[in-house]
């Protein structure tokens, strides 16, 4: 049985990609019960990957969700569900009958949770996108970079999961919240321009205030500062700085045994170029591991930059379980963590469309109907 505080919480997940299956595996991994619905037939399943943490932890059907018979199955798990969530086009699902008034009509007291990139409405609505079209008109792409070069994209971190699934989850819980009160559910529209214009709150308040005026790569926390930046190391890798405060800009200087400016003269940004060559020449003296080492039990905030596949190993990661092994790989463990409620190591994602009988025999679905459904090629 699923572990974590939203246990017994019942998701349908109609198939997609990226944003709302991030939204639906946060979900799974505190506990909610998760069904996945895809297509029908074999080979026309969204994009997966075999282990995709994207599909752990919940059970995965396959219906033709065009055809009669296959929208009501899903109008039935509806029926069960506090939650549905679909990532379409706006208009895709109401054109299958399973949008928000077609599934509200059968379970006043569900939320429906929908994610796009542009919103629901609006002058690009329909238009097609993907992260970088989303977080470019949000604001949130052009600050990132160096100085007098082009924006650097930051993965698709903050439009399809920061901005997207997670935000998507957290207003379904919210919307839940709520339901407390009303005993009425209510649609969720999430878009990924949203909710990376939302992640930048915290920067509008310092461009508003004058403090952030410079151009891309010149300001306190886009790498214009030289004690919030990253240095290669002698070994070719790279170190993490962040000394802004006057106390770790003083541990900073004696772990890098260099003679800097004063606490608090360090924020004058007329001495950032002289800061940034002799930093960056005392951390190409040492490597990566051997600066990890000088700093431990300081307040320099230098630390290693690990990639994907190093950080599921440090003493840090290990000892708070921050990775997890899932299928046999190592995967981020269900995060944050909780005293009371604590979650489980998640599923393996089950093999894809493997649960249909299973799920619809839940639903009171004979037998003999689900031979015949599937015969009809109307269910995996």
């Amino acid at each position: 049985m699923p572990q974590g505080p939203l246990a017994g919480m019942k998701v349908v997940e109609l198939a997609g990609l990226a944003p709302a299956p991030y939204a639906c595996t946060v979900l799974a991994d505190l506990g909610a019960d998760v069904i996945r619905v895809d297509r029908a037939k074999p080979g026309a399943d969204v994009l997966t990957f075999p282990n995709d943490p994207l599909t752990r932890g919940r059970r995965w059907i396959g219906v033709d969700t065009k055809s009669d018979r296959g929208r009501e199955l899903v109008l039935q798990l509806v029926e069960r569900a506090d939650v549905l969530i679909e990532g379409y086009r706006p208009g895709v699902a109401e054109r299958l009958g399973i949008g928000p008034a077609d599934c509200l009509a059968r379970n006043e007291k569900l939320v429906y949770g929908r994610i796009t990139g542009w919103g629901q409405d609006g002058p690009l609505a329909q238009a097609a996108g993907h992260d970088i079209n989303y977080i470019g008109l949000a604001g949130a792409l052009e600050p990132i970079g160096r100085a007098g070069e082009k924006p650097v994209l930051p993965l698709n971190l903050i439009g399809d999961f920061g901005g997207g699934g997670l935000l998507l989850a957290m207003g379904v819980l919210a919307a839940l919240f709520e339901r407390q009160n009303s005993g009425k559910g209510q649609v969720v529209d999430a878009s990924m321009v949203d909710g990376a214009a939302a992640l930048t709150t915290s920067l509008h308040g310092l461009v508003n205030l004058g403090v952030w005026s410079n151009p891309r790569g010149e300001n306190l926390l886009d790498g214009g500062a030289p004690f919030y930046d990253t240095y290669e190391t002698a070994d070719g890798k790279y170190v993490a700085l962040g000394a802004i405060e006057a106390r770790f800009w003083a541990d900073a200087m004696t772990v890098l045994g260099l003679d800097g400016p004063a606490p608090g003269q360090h924020m004058d940004p007329s001495l950032w170029p002289d800061m940034r060559e002799k930093i960056s020449a005392a951390i190409k003296g040492k490597t990566r591991d051997e600066w990890e080492k000088l700093a431990e039990g300081t307040d320099a905030c230098l630390t290693p930059v690990l990639t994907p596949s190093e950080a599921p190993g440090h003493p840090h990661n290990v000892a708070r379980r921050t990775f997890v092994e899932v299928g046999g790989d190592p995967q981020p463990a269900p995060a944050p963590k909780f005293s009371r409620t604590p979650t489980g190591v998640p599923d393996a994602p089950h093999e894809a469309r493997a649960d249909t009988a299973e799920v619809l025999a839940e639903l009171g679905v004979a037998d003999e109907e689900i031979d015949t459904l599937r015969a009809d090629g109307l269910i995996a």
